[in-house]
């Protein structure tokens, strides 16, 4: 045989090799699914639900927190539970941020990963787990129940020091929170919707002064800046006092469309749930919310779902972390 037919059937056995290799690796990515651990882990969802009620009942705030989570990890670049990743010697961890202010009970999230790992060690990841127990916890506080695919892996790494390039902050506009959502593929009513997380839990003190102090905001209801000087009534909170104002006096445990009626009537506590009211973008979807509590529920599964499946790591990328606060070590 020639040379030439020598070089011809080694680059025909190279590129079948390289076209098997191709289809083995889509084989092992299907990317995000529904019911990923069917066959791995079969009870894995129902021990995260079960797990996020008992912890509900004993800590009801818990709830809040986890539907904050999707939001804090999944908007900042990938969802891959890098929001739980403790500080290292090298790295700040994204939970010590100023942006991160008043996210807690991550020690709850570990309980939940302890659980799954008794029934089935090395297999669910610290990503799903966040976003199902978000789901959950949603249904906890009277939220729709959203279904969810699973498939993500655990990115290794912080990302606190690109935060601020994708989570808006409350005081920036409208234009600017759009943007953010927009690159993620959440429309306006999608961001409308998001925005409705605020119908419950409550809001630091530290976040509003800026509207009560040193003049109040004369945009905001005169009858609810009563309730909120009462609440704050420091220009400057004791960072160590825990001084917060509900987000909606009505419902707070409840998660509904009473955030929209709210806002309508000026009694937003943020300048981003004012600017939402207002905004001519943003103000029909808020009134359409206000009055149907069912368009609110389609259109925040609808961005809640976009949320969850933002940029995940799939298939070999990342890893499933034996514990949810470090990255594995290798050997």
């Amino acid at each position: 045989m020639g040379a030439k037919a020598l070089l011809f059937f080694a680059l025909l056995s190279f590129s079948a090799v390289s076209v098997r290799q191709a289809f083995a690796e889509n084989e092992e990515d299907p990317g995000l699914v529904m019911n990923f651990y069917k066959d791995t882990c079969p009870q894995a969802e129902d021990i995260i639900k079960e797990q996020v009620k008992l912890l509900y009942k004993r800590h009801k705030n818990t709830a809040f927190s986890w539907l904050r989570n999707i939001f804090h990890d999944c908007a900042v670049q990938s969802c891959d539970a890098s929001l739980l990743l403790d500080s290292t010697r090298r790295t700040l961890s994204e939970k010590e941020t100023d942006r991160s202010f008043g996210l807690r009970n991550f020690r709850y999230l570990d309980e939940i990963k302890e659980a799954v790992e008794r029934e089935c060690p090395g297999v669910v990841s610290c990503a799903d787990i966040l976003v199902l127990s978000g789901r959950d916890g949603i249904v906890s506080l009277g939220g729709p129940h959203i279904p969810l695919k699973t498939g993500r892996r655990d990115g290794r790494k912080s990302r606190a020091d690109v935060i601020e390039e994708y989570l808006p902050d409350h005081n920036e506009s409208i234009s600017v929170v759009l943007d953010r959502f927009a690159s993620m593929g959440i429309d306006t009513p999608g961001l409308v919707a998001l925005l409705g997380a605020h119908s419950v839990g409550r809001t630091h003190c530290v976040k509003l002064v800026q509207r009560l102090y040193p003049e109040v905001d004369p945009a905001l209801n005169p009858d609810h800046v009563e309730h909120m000087l009462y609440k704050c009534p420091d220009a400057i909170p004791d960072p160590k006092a825990v001084q917060y104002v509900r987000n909606d006096r009505g419902t707070p445990m409840v998660l509904d469309n009473n955030y929209y009626r709210n806002i309508l009537d000026n009694k937003g506590l943020l300048l981003v749930d004012h600017q939402l009211a207002t905004d001519k973008r943003t103000k029909p979807y808020v009134k359409k919310m206000a009055k149907s509590q069912d368009y609110f529920f389609k259109e925040f599964s609808r961005a809640i779902t976009l949320l969850s499946e933002n940029n995940p790591l799939t298939g070999t990328k990342g890893e499933i972390r034996k514990q949810c606060t470090v990255a594995n070590k290798h050997h």
